[in-house]
Formats: C-alpha cells, structure tokens, sequence
C-alpha cells in the first residue's frame, strides 16, 4: 500500500468518506473494495453504487459533507506543525496489521508521537494492555503502575486509554520504567487528537507523546463523546498481545475491552482483590470466564513470552514486506484468470476486512487489476 504522507486531493476524499452521514466503517470498506480509493467511489456512477449502498447511502455518496473544507484545511494545518504527527489509512503501508485482522478497522487513524520518528513497526509486537476502573482504589492505581513499570522494564509497550484511574497509572507506570528509545507507552482516545480528555492529563498527553505514541480513529475537532470511548476499546484490545485488568466493577467499560480481546484471540489475565470490594467483581468475574489469575507481573510475562516469536503481526501474508511479493497467497489463490471476491475469500479464508486490505495493496502495487463487474486479475508483472 502506498506509505503517507499523500497530497491534499487523496486526503479531501478519505475525510469526505468518513464525514460521510449514513455511511459506516462497514459500508466504507465495501465500496473501497470494489471501486479502488476513495476518489473512485465517489467517482462512480448512482447506479453502480446502488449495487453496494442503499438509496440513501447513495445519496450522501453523491454531495459534500457539511464541514469537510474546514476539517481538510485543519487537518493540513495540524500535519505541517510537526513532523511527529502522521495519517494513517486503510491504504498505507504502514497501517497497524493487527487492526487488519479486526472486523472493525478504521478507515483512518491519526498518530501524535515519538513512535513515528524510526522506521519501525508503527506498533511493537510486544505490547500490552492495562485498563481498568476510572476510579481505583489506592491499591489498584498502585497495581497498575507498578506492572506497567515492570512490563516496560521488560521491553514491552503498554497499550491503554488515557482515562482517570487505572489507564492514567498505567501510562505512569510505562513512563517510568522504559528504558531511552523504547516506545514507552500508546494512548488510543476517543477524541480527536487536537483535544486532550480529561483536561487534566495534557501534561501527561505531553509526555506520552513525547516517549510513546497518542492514537485515534476521530477526525481533529471530535469532542468526548460517550459513544466513542466503547468503540476505541476494541483497538486497545486488537493493538496488544494480552489485556490485563487491574480492577474493574460488573458495568465496567473495562470488561468490553477484555470480552474483545478474548474474541480477538487475545490473551486476558485479571488481579484477583477482596472479596467485599466492589472494584474487584469484574475482576473476579473474568477468572470465573477463564481469565488467568496473575499476582505478579511476571505472571503475565511467563504467558505472554513464548507467543511473541509467533505473533500473526511478524509472520502472516498482511505484513508491509509482502505487500508486492509475487507470490503472495492472495495471487496464488487468484490464479490467472478473473476471479470474484467472494471466490477469493472462499480460497483464502481470510475475514472481508484482511482481505479487501489485501486486494488494494495488490492492487496498488501493481500486481492485480480490477476489472469490470467487481472482478479481479493479475497482471503481466505478477
């Protein structure tokens, strides 16, 4: 896929489509499959797009969103103010992989942060999550400072929310204990990433970025809103090798996390407390569901260890590096004549999301060409 930045055209279109009203993440990533970039979709025809959208879907497909040339001038404004901020899309290379194994991706993030100073994985391997209740007791805030502090000792990345309480330790914690030039520490929030919520973690916003990374799927100027702090946890949980809950209530947003990352196929482990607070009940609910026990955070890196070297992120077909080799799965299961997306999906087994992600890298790259009718063929050069 091709890396960023991308000119000013390219990024009116993906903001125009996610501006977009009606228009999901869902619908998003179908149109992108079938038409190309962004620029296609809204290029193509009422009547091919009504192959894929509804009436209405076509409609707003058809006019520009209210505020896009606002939100486009902001967003070049903040991208030029600093080389340390960067935007993401579903057709960079440089896409975090693990998303892409998500039913969910987002069509595009926005990175503040040391952690795209290298040319390095814009999410290590080795990352963890912490989260937990907004309102710890002096125990659990003390717990989760002290394993994110381990775990960054440790060489791992811990990945949380930014919210009062449990993510705030954690952040602090990772800070603390990592040691110069390791990506401390990852922040996704739920706002857009001019703001910073709380207000009273800028200065903390400061310092991760200053040693780890902020992440958001919200375009600038996105205010708290309630409904996006749910949705953000299934990154969390889709960034990170395991999720560790340090205390958390029965209604706590911290269980959604953790249910993910066990949807995920993730790793969820869960500090064990009294028996008579109600911070530990969530907790003691997900050992009860399987969650492993751990006192110590060694516990948690004795798991976790092992699986590293076989992390789908450095190993599978969706890695940057085999973006344009010509004998990537993708192709072999396309053979040489057109071939259809469900026909490919039925080849390969990979989930829609992984495989449309697939299909525009090959594309890009110049291995595969889209053809009429929604088919798909290499080319010469494959």
């Amino acid at each position: 896929m091709t890396p960023g930045p991308f000119d000013d055209a390219q990024l009116a279109h993906w903001l125009r489509l996610v501006l977009t009203p009606q228009v999901g993440n869902t619908t998003a990533r179908r149109l992108l499959a079938a038409f190309g970039l962004p620029g296609q979709v809204f290029a193509a025809s009422a009547s091919a797009l009504a192959q894929l959208a509804t009436p209405t879907q076509v409609q707003a497909l058809q006019s520009q969103p209210p505020g896009l040339d606002a939100l486009l001038r902001a967003t070049q404004d903040w991208l030029q103010e600093s080389p340390e901020r960067r935007i993401l899309t579903l057709a960079d290379r440089d896409y975090p992989a693990p998303l892409l194994e998500t039913e969910d991706p987002p069509l595009m993030l926005w990175a503040v942060g040391a952690g795209l100073r290298s040319g390095a994985s814009l999410v290590p391997v080795q990352a963890l999550a912490i989260v937990g209740s907004r309102n710890p007791t002096p125990q659990g805030a003390g717990n989760a400072r002290q394993f994110a502090r381990s775990f960054a000792q440790s060489g791992w990345t811990v990945v949380s929310g930014l919210a009062l309480g449990v993510d705030a330790a954690a952040h602090e914690g990772a800070l603390e204990g990592a040691p110069a030039g390791q990506l401390a520490t990852i922040a996704v929030v739920g706002t857009g990433l001019d703001r910073v919520y709380p207000r009273q973690h800028r200065e903390l916003a400061h310092r991760i970025a200053a040693h780890g990374l902020l992440l958001s799927e919200y375009p600038l100027g996105t205010p708290p809103l309630a409904e996006n702090f749910p949705r953000r946890n299934r990154l969390i949980a889709a960034l990170s090798r395991g999720t560790l809950v340090v205390e958390a209530a029965l209604q706590s947003g911290s269980l959604i996390t953790a249910r993910l990352a066990a949807e995920q196929g993730r790793e969820v482990f869960a500090i064990p407390g009294s028996i008579h607070s109600a911070q530990s009940r969530g907790c003691h609910a997900l050992i009860r569901q399987g969650a492993k026990l751990v006192e110590t955070a060694q516990d948690v890196l004795d798991e976790l260890q092992p699986t590293v070297s076989q992390s789908p992120r450095s190993t599978q077909a969706l890695s940057p590096e085999s973006a344009i080799d010509p004998a990537d799965p993708v192709l072999a299961a396309a053979g040489y004549d057109p071939v259809s997306f469900d026909a490919l999906q039925a080849r390969t087994g990979l989930p829609t999301p992984a495989l449309q992600a697939r299909l525009l890298d090959l594309e890009l790259g110049g291995l595969l060409a889209r053809l009429p009718g929604g088919l798909f063929q290499r080319t010469g050069s494959a």
